[in-house]
């Protein structure tokens, strides 16, 4: 049986963790992190009162289409992730006050985390996919959510949401319905399937 001749995959982001599952599952990936001004874009879409869905495709499309002007004979994979809660989406933390403040609006509260995922080739989108998971947070104190925004700051302040699942993160919360990879920013099983369906890799 002659196994399928890899496709070139390049990830259009910086994201140590989308590289390291990539890496983890057998993909060979190039990690070429896209330059784009998200919060401007993003900015433009809620004021156009974009869905937190088409906030995360449009996102990840615009970081795909951008890598791929400059490499179209590769797929490109890009990625956004966003965090919505009670009609309010939420952003990366700039400073601990912001994840303070953020930590405070989500305890207790059940907020959907959504991951977008767009393949695009030869500056053309071919497969895209929005995973969701719904997160149940414990209503926590505030001494136990100073002292997680003190000892993790350096972990979450790259996190939409304050926290990470893998790490001490995980403590925050009672209830997760959804798949794991779609928390750590990546639906890794339905690109995995359309790669394989595709013959791209074998299966």
């Amino acid at each position: 049986m002659t196994l399928p001749t890899p496709r070139r995959l390049i990830l259009a982001s910086g994201s140590e963790v989308r590289a390291q599952l990539l890496l983890n599952a057998g993909l060979g990936v190039e990690v070429i992190p896209a330059r784009i001004d998200e919060e401007a874009i993003r900015a433009a879409l809620v004021a156009e009162d974009a869905s937190p869905r088409d906030l995360a495709d449009t996102l990840a499309e615009m970081k795909a289409r951008k890598i791929s002007d400059k490499q179209p004979d590769a797929l490109v994979l890009g990625c956004d992730q966003i965090l919505e809660c009670r009609r309010e989406v939420f952003a990366k933390p700039a400073h601990p006050d912001d994840a303070h403040d953020q930590l405070r609006r989500l305890r207790g509260q059940t907020h959907r985390l959504l991951s977008a995922a767009v393949i695009v080739e030869g500056g053309k989108p071919i497969w895209r996919h929005i995973g969701e998971v719904r997160l149940t947070m414990h209503n926590i104190s505030d001494a136990y959510l100073d002292d997680y925004v003190t000892h993790n700051w350096d972990s979450i302040r790259e996190t939409v949401g304050c926290y990470k699942l893998e790490e001490e993160g995980v403590r925050l919360f009672s209830r997760i319905e959804g798949d794991y990879f779609n928390v750590l920013g990546l639906p890794l099983i339905e690109l995995l399937t359309w790669l394989g369906i595709r013959g791209d890799i074998a299966t």
